[in-house]
């Protein structure tokens, strides 16, 4: 496979994962003062399903598509980041995208071992949400920002 489709990959994965966080904190949060209780469980329930089922696919596409774009372009400059903005900025990128996974494996192991609860849901989609905030950023001053 060539660069190009893995940097398509790469982003509609992207799209697909930052869209569902964006939406859980910034839409859920405010429905559920909207809405009775007992349906805003109904509704957490669901999208946790489905969201459980579609996102270790998400992230496989997103981690494996990035891996691979790394490998195809980009090896020589993470071998050395601090010689370029370019590979530091994606260096941070990277980093940040490891600690998206650790937070994401460490949700999955709340869920299995029946200990995720509401604080946990909330810790872990805020600071998701961060850190793909600065991904985002990143990604984008990884091409604009140079010193």
């Amino acid at each position: 496979m060539s660069y190009p489709l893995f940097l398509t990959l790469h982003l509609f994965a992207a799209l697909v994962f930052i869209g569902t966080v964006f939406f859980e904190v910034l839409f859920l949060e405010s429905i559920r003062k909207q809405l009775p209780a007992k349906v805003m469980v109904l509704l957490e329930q669901g999208i946790s399903r489905r969201a459980r089922q579609l996102m270790p696919w998400v992230l496989l596409t997103l981690f494996g598509a990035g891996a691979a774009m790394v490998w195809l372009r980009y090896w020589p400059t993470l071998s050395a980041p601090w010689e370029s903005s370019f590979g530091l900025l994606l260096g941070l990128k990277i980093a940040l995208a490891g600690s998206v996974l650790g937070h994401f494996l460490w949700a999955m192991w709340l869920f299995r071992s029946a200990r995720m609860n509401a604080r946990y849901v909330q810790i872990i989609h805020t600071s998701v949400f961060i850190h793909l905030l600065a991904i985002v950023l990143l990604a984008k001053g990884m091409f604009y920002l140079t010193w």
